[in-house]
């Protein structure tokens, strides 16, 4: 039944977490602390900054207990994303700023934090890739909880909703902890006035399979305690306080919405399989050993990208080979039998590590970054290395190496690979000997000496989110030019043959981390390329290996084609359109 005030309204966010729920609304308070700057004298500074350094104490102090209750509950597993908050209140370089402006800027502790926050913000704001840029909510939620303890104000914990009936969580943001801490048995959803797709709480709530709408910007505004709300964590929609009409049809949306993920999860176990008995590797993008549980959950045959990026994340100094190491265990061991491809640091320089000390660029896309900063910093590389590979003495363990433009890169990295296994075995350290190795393949001039580039590695995993972006010259990030970033352009099209060929001829896989990936539209087009493995968000596996399993590669190869016959990306989109409705159509509902 539709809410008794109801005034069916609308709102469009961004979908975090897919599924429809319904429920009665419980509004927490995440709003983010009012600072007021007050001028102190030289006399108050040591004041200000032990005031500062307490709530910093009290702020790590609560994290840890955080951490400590949620491992009694659900296990150390889902602790690692907590740890990288508790690295940031351990940063160096947060204080150093922030005692910095009390000292010389002559302003109230909380004043001087917001200042540090503030110089974070800035930075991350011109980072060119949305999931590094979407690290900045990290270090935003760090400072609120500091703000919190320098005003005074107790935070309540999620942990305490427990209702017999179903509740909706709205919030200005939740931290991950909030979403770790939330019972799934009385919280079916969530919704916040900020946050992005790429969030570590959207990560979170898509692993615990929590639906999810942020990004809303008014939402709590919007809300009372007890008001219905509708929300579809899908397309991003939120209805608040639905007529008996809009409650009916969405009713009807989510139970046939639970209906098509109950006939997927029947694909779970399921060979990824072509209907002629070709078989693909299906495996996932993670970041967190939290993610492994709904990979495995989905039917994930692996992780196929491991970003290790986290690791290094506003870090005063790189994180150090132990550090590294365990963090690899921990995937590696979470994973097993399954093996797991790590990708070897994949960020820009400049300031992301503050030991790095780089100098500013103009244009980072096309700067130090990826493989050119870990060679510039082989001290740093090394220890890279050196970590992965002990960790590959666990379970099967593949690496690889981005932004690789040419052969001389790849023999200069694989070299420094002997070296650090030279050291590991006069240690007498275990490692996989046999370990594969392989290149992302993201730019043009990797694209045109593939062949070359195959004869040096075990495989190829392809970046189509750069690829796109580097060959057809568009900053994918930039909403004026959005319409200009075509997956299906002749020119990707024909590059992701040339790679897929390329790699055949030498005898290696061929395999996309990349969005296309998880995109069941696209995969006729991947499968007809020739690609032997994808690597996607896990909740696109159950759907992509449905879709797989109904196809046949012979007619797939055909399909491409005609596909590469095409002169512009909208005749292919058209072509590969209508011989999807003629085909597979039942498979795409």
């Amino acid at each position: 039944m539709g809410s008794a005030k109801s005034n069916n309204r609308l709102l469009q966010g961004i979908g975090a977490s897919p599924g429809i729920t319904i429920g009665q609304v419980r509004i927490t308070d995440r709003s983010r602390v009012v600072v007021i700057e007050e001028r102190i004298t030289a006399g108050e500074v040591p004041a200000e900054i032990a005031r500062f350094k307490a709530a910093l104490a009290k702020a790590k102090d609560e994290l840890l207990q955080v951490k400590d209750d949620l491992a009694a509950r659900r296990g150390p597993e889902h602790l690692y994303v907590l740890d990288t908050h508790l690295l940031i209140l351990d940063d160096s370089m947060l204080t150093r700023e922030t005692v910095a402006f009390i000292e010389q800027e002559l302003v109230n502790a909380e004043a001087a934090l917001k200042r540090t926050l503030a110089r974070f913000k800035e930075f991350f704001a011109g980072i060119e890739d949305e999931y590094l840029r979407e690290r900045s909510g990290d270090v935003e939620i760090v400072v609120e909880r500091v703000l919190r303890h320098m005003v005074g104000q107790d935070q309540e914990s999620l942990t305490d909703v427990t209702v017999e009936g179903k509740t909706i969580i709205a919030a200005h943001d939740l931290s991950p902890a909030d979403i770790l801490q939330i019972d799934k048995e009385s919280v079916i959803g969530f919704v916040t006035d900020l946050g992005g797709k790429t969030s570590h709480s959207a990560i979170l709530a898509r692993a615990l399979e929590i639906p999810a709408v942020v990004g809303l910007e008014r939402i709590t505004g919007e809300l009372a305690t007890g008001d219905t709300i509708i929300i579809d964590g899908t397309t991003g929609i939120v209805v608040i306080n639905p007529d008996q009409e809009t409650f009916r049809d969405y009713l009807k949306r989510k139970q046939h919405y639970e209906y098509l993920e109950r006939e997927l999860q029947k694909y779970r176990d399921l060979p990824a399989e072509t209907t002629d008995g070709f078989r693909m590797q299906l495996k996932g993008n993670v970041e967190f050993p939290e993610e492994i549980p709904s990979l495995k959950g989905h039917g994930g045959e692996g992780v196929g990208l491991y970003r290790t990026e986290i690791l290094f994340f506003n870090c005063p100094v790189p994180p150090d080979e132990e550090t590294q190491y365990n963090a690899y265990a921990t995937m590696v061991r979470a994973m097993a039998p399954h093996p797991v491809t790590i990708r070897t640091l994949d960020v820009g320089g400049d300031k992301f590590v503050a030991d790095l000390n780089l100098a500013d660029e103009l244009n980072p896309a096309l700067g130090v970054r990826a493989i050119r900063l870990s060679l510039r910093r082989p001290d740093i590389f090394t220890v890279q290395l050196r970590a992965i590979l002990r960790a590959s003495a666990l379970g099967k363990v593949r690496m690889f190496f981005p932004m690789i433009s040419g052969v001389a890169e790849i023999r200069t990295v694989k070299a420094l690979l002997e070296e650090a296994k030279a050291e590991l075995r006069r240690e007498g350290t275990a490692f996989d000997e046999a370990i594969e190795i392989g290149i992302m393949i993201e730019i043009p001039s990797a694209v045109i000496i593939a062949d070359l580039l195959a004869r040096e590695v075990d495989f190829f995993s392809v970046g189509t989110n750069d690829l796109i972006q580097y060959s057809l010259a568009i900053d994918r990030t930039n909403e004026h030019l959005s319409d200009l970033y075509e997956p299906l352009h002749p020119a990707v099209l024909r590059s992701l043959k040339m790679v897929v060929d390329a790699a055949h001829a030498a005898g290696i896989d061929a395999c996309i981390c990349g969005e296309m990936a998880g995109e069941p539209e696209f995969l006729p087009i991947l499968l007809g390329l020739g690609f032997d493995e994808l690597s996607m968000n896990a909740i696109s596996i159950p759907r992509v290996k449905k879709i797989l399993r109904r196809c046949n590669k012979a007619e797939a190869e055909q399909l491409v084609a005609r596909a590469l016959t095409f002169s512009t990306a909208q005749e292919v989109l058209s072509f590969l359109q209508s011989e999807i409705a003629a085909h597979y159509a039942d498979s795409f509902d």
